[in-house]
């Protein structure tokens, strides 16, 4: 699939949602409103900046953060689906199935679709900035802006690419890595060098992308205005923060989830729910925004249109809550027509008001909720001097979330990290974390409320995706393929 996107010879360029031609028979949109040959050079900055702006679209596909029937939805609920945070319910029609059972190969659709959702933002993030610096001495500003979006959005795209397809998270790992693109070239066919490289490019992105961020031709995100919808150097700090803490850099880790937590502080308890129906951006990073038109979130657990639960939340995960006073719960969780469902994708608040919630509402990708249990894990992971310092973080955060809370003293050791790791299910919940938190922690599934798939090993090969057999067929270069595939 990376070879075919690469083989575009026209881009299709549309206000609300882009389409990239990825083969001759796929074409996600056949009326562009707008089209520019790929070959030729964009003529003004206006037409970089609507490029960037097509990329943004992208990530409402129904194989990213969208959702739809017989679609990933992998960066959203599928990592709660993979693990044991959402489990399938007898209201399932068995679409996602090959997901939650673990039977996926290298011939798996939705898993195609996934790379090729993925590297649809990576090229026309690439397009983005072909050719861009022709403009820097009369615009630098605006240079500046478009190159740092793109270039951190490339970066994050291929972190996110790196968490499903490779087997090994460490910094310096030689293990193979992914395919790392960096310009719009429909001749190349990319080889997917190591881990450790695959990190290089990732992190030097974004710190190219903070120092031209730090200097462009306006705000990127009014905090008091919109959904902090776009990416920034705070976005850029959390992805640091994210990315360092999987590669297990421990000091970066702290570094960069403190400065996003200098500048966000967590909800309030009457702002949290609040959040969720997006009438605030109360310790909201970054989200991608959906409204009516462009696809949903969370419709693989919850369809609010059909009333329709193909993934319940267990009991297990419900009980782990102080149901009576962690304002969570009812944020994230509700009884409906006798079953329990996650309901924080529910709908936006005008929706829920009418009483005809639809699902549409914002998907987030940063939280300082995240940011306190990156430092949280970091500082616990360090060792006996910095475990006082994790426990503050803990503390902090159910202060936060849960009315009257006591805070909890002398925790240590392992008993420590699995209160954190407790935490993070809890808190993230349907945000795109549980099946990677296992996964680089190098624990098993246990669903404890089920009677069939329950277990899955940290030695099975389905915690790392296949590379998609039609991307093998046309790219022999990009072998050598995962592990048991």
């Amino acid at each position: 699939m990376l070879t075919r996107i690469l083989s575009i010879k026209k881009l299709l360029f549309v206000i609300a949602i882009l389409s990239v031609v990825a083969s001759c028979k796929r074409v996600l949109d056949v009326n562009p409103d707008y089209d520019l040959d790929g070959s030729t050079r964009f003529n003004t900055i206006d037409d970089y900046d609507f490029s960037l702006q097509g990329a943004y679209s992208i990530f409402q596909s129904t194989s990213y953060y969208g959702s739809t029937d017989e679609r990933a939805n992998a960066w959203a609920l599928l990592p709660d689906m993979l693990a044991d945070n959402l489990l399938e319910s007898g209201e399932s029609l068995g679409n996602e199935r090959v997901f939650s059972r673990w039977v996926y190969a290298e011939d798996e659709t939705q898993i195609e679709r996934a790379w090729l959702a993925a590297y649809r933002v990576i090229t026309q993030a690439n397009i983005s900035l072909q050719g861009i610096e022709k403009f820097s001495a009369t615009n630098a500003g605006a240079v500046n802006r478009i190159k740092g979006q793109a270039l951190a959005m490339r970066a994050h795209v291929h972190f996110d690419i790196l968490r499903y397809w490779v087997n090994d998270y460490d910094r310096n790992s030689g293990q193979p890595g992914i395919p790392y693109i960096t310009r719009f070239d429909y001749e190349v066919k990319p080889a997917r060098g190591t881990v450790k490289q695959t990190y290089d490019s990732i992190e030097k992105d974004l710190k190219a992308a903070k120092i031209l961020l730090q200097n462009t031709d306006r705000v990127i995100n009014n905090n008091k205005g919109n959904s902090r919808a776009y990416i920034d150097t705070d976005v850029i700090n959390a992805m640091l923060a994210r990315m360092y803490l999987y590669s297990n850099q421990l000091d970066s880790a702290i570094k960069y989830s403190t400065l996003v937590i200098n500048r966000f502080p967590l909800a309030s308890m009457n702002d949290f729910p609040l959040v969720w129906t997006d009438l605030s951006n109360s310790e909201v990073i970054w989200s991608v925004t959906f409204e009516a038109g462009q696809g949903t979130p969370g419709n693989h657990a919850y369809f609010p249109e059909v009333d329709a639960a193909a993934y319940q939340p267990p009991p297990t995960l419900r009980a782990s809550y102080d149901q009576s006073n962690d304002v969570r719960f009812a944020s994230y969780y509700e009884l409906n027509n006798g079953r329990w469902i996650l309901s924080k994708y529910k709908g936006k608040q005008a929706q829920l008001d009418n009483d005809q919630p639809d699902g549409v509402v914002n998907f987030k990708v940063f939280r300082t909720g995240e940011m306190y249990l990156i430092r949280a894990e970091a500082n616990a992971r360090k060792g006996a001097a910095n475990e006082a310092a994790a426990l503050a973080d803990l503390n902090t955060l159910r202060a936060a979330r849960i009315f009257g809370y006591t805070p909890v003293a002398g925790l240590t050791g392992t008993a420590l990290l699995n209160a954190i790791a407790l935490e993070r299910r809890k808190e993230l919940t349907g945000e795109g974390h549980r099946f990677f938190d296992l996964k680089r922690t190098t624990r098993t599934v246990n669903r404890t409320d089920c009677s069939s798939f329950c277990t899955l090993s940290s030695s099975n090969r389905a915690w790392t995706w296949p590379i998609p057999k039609p991307e093998i067929d046309a790219n022999p270069a990009i072998l050598p393929q995962n592990p048991g595939y």
